[in-house]
């Protein structure tokens, strides 16, 4: 169900419009909830990731989720006539999202959402153009917008000789320059490759070896048997080393774990790595294993780095350093709201249904790892997380309709057999 012309109410708002927020909206409208999405359509992906760039994910993978199956990547590529590629080229899916949107969400709300507040009836959201709209329940789907880390050895440098791989749509800007690109996952392995192929000298910088996924292309026997071992008991998601990836594929099993096996199997799960498919471009990078940053310091116009196994000079340092979820750093909940919620190291603590402990706020996407596991990371999770938050509001809605004398009359129920239990025990 859309929302009522004319109506600054609705039962669920969902902030974001990335895979997430889109999926969710889906399987709401799909259940008849009254369902506002607010945001700019993918604005996350076509402003933050490099042009050039392939998905990690195999296409098998790659799909947004809609109830009825029928807004899936191979339906894109058919209207399309787009070639089959397994690895996802960003423009692509991009594309693909876009298309979902139009299709699942035409009435997409693209305005900003600058606070979201808690109210009687559940929540109050102050749009930035002053506009006010009530919620009963409010799903933030907003990703990892302002989640990206920052070392501090590099907090205090200007934005022209250092800055996180989230502030460039475009790294042909640094054709002819010496780039550092400091990590070794996905990330920066991919930006250093686009980098050197866009013409420009590039050096990676990380504490440890270069960790390849994939036997294709892995240096070494063993390496390679053990790779093709991997591929051949991949889980359809790929998330994680076997066996773990198969049970990535379950985040309501991993829900109900400790939440200290949960953090180990989620680090185990998304430790830095890249995909072997780009070791062959790899080739003309500089790679500098072993080379922790003491000091970054401006020196004229380019920035010295103080390893401890040397020192170097570059026209522009990359930060390929990764995400921290903190669910404060957006700033959209008010402050009282914020508090309110029950957080373990800035992610929010969820139970059935992505709900925190504020009832009727949920949190999907990468702010559910630490709840759900590894699968809230990537595309394949917004499934699980659609259809989860969907089942807790479709009961919501259906408890809350019930004529108030069947519910005093369960209630009684509830209350006889209680005291049966007890009197048992």
């Amino acid at each position: 169900m859309t929302h009522r012309p004319g109506s600054s109410d609705c039962e669920v708002a969902v902030i974001g419009a990335g895979p997430y927020g889109l999926a969710v909206g889906a399987h709401l409208k799909a259940a008849g909830v009254e369902t506002r999405v607010f945001g700019d359509a993918m604005s996350f992906w076509r402003k933050n990731m490099p042009k050039g760039m392939y998905l990690r994910s195999p296409r098998r993978a790659t799909s947004i989720s809609d109830p009825n199956r029928a807004l899936t990547l191979d339906a894109y590529s058919g209207c399309r006539v787009a070639p089959a590629e397994e690895q996802v080229p960003v423009e692509t899916f991009v594309d693909y999202g876009l298309w979902f949107q139009s299709r699942s969400a035409p009435d997409l709300d693209r305005r900003v959402v600058a606070r979201v507040a808690a109210s009687p009836r559940g929540f109050v959201l102050t749009l930035l153009d002053g506009e006010a709209i009530s919620a009963r329940r409010v799903v933030m789907a907003t990703g990892l917008e302002k989640q990206h880390v920052i070392p501090a050895a590099f907090e205090r440098l200007p934005a022209e000789l250092a800055s996180h791989t989230v502030a460039h749509a475009d790294l042909t800007v640094f054709r002819g320059k010496h780039v550092a690109v400091v990590g070794r996952g996905q990330s920066a392995i991919e930006s250093a490759v686009l980098l050197h192929e866009a013409g420009a000298e590039v050096e990676t910088i990380s504490r440890g070896a270069i960790r390849w996924l994939g036997g294709a292309h892995a240096a070494g026997r063993r390496r390679a048997i053990r790779g093709w071992v991997g591929e051949a008991l991949a889980a359809p998601s790929a998330v994680g080393p076997f066996p773990l990836n198969w049970i990535a594929e379950t985040p309501g099993l991993i829900h109900r774990a400790p939440q200290a096996a949960r953090a180990r199997f989620n680090e185990r799960c998304l430790r830095a790595a890249a995909a072997g498919w780009l070791r062959p471009r790899f080739l003309g990078v500089k790679e500098n294993s072993g080379g922790a940053i003491v000091a970054a310091t401006v020196e004229g116009d380019r920035v010295a780095l103080q390893l401890n196994n040397g020192r170097v000079v570059f026209d522009h340092v990359l930060l390929a350093t990764g995400y921290a979820i903190d669910i404060a750093k957006p700033g959209i909940l008010a402050p009282d709201l914020l508090d309110a919620v029950v957080r373990r190291e800035g992610s929010p603590i969820l139970s059935t249904g992505f709900e925190s402990s504020v009832p009727g706020l949920h949190f999907v996407g990468a702010s559910a790892v630490a709840s759900f596991g590894p699968l809230m990371r990537f595309i394949a999770g917004s499934g699980f997380a659609a259809r989860s938050v969907t089942r807790v509001v479709a009961r919501t809605q259906v408890a809350a309709r019930r004529p108030r004398r069947q519910n005093a009359q369960d209630d009684a129920q509830d209350d006889a057999f209680a005291g049966k239990s007890q009197a048992t025990i």
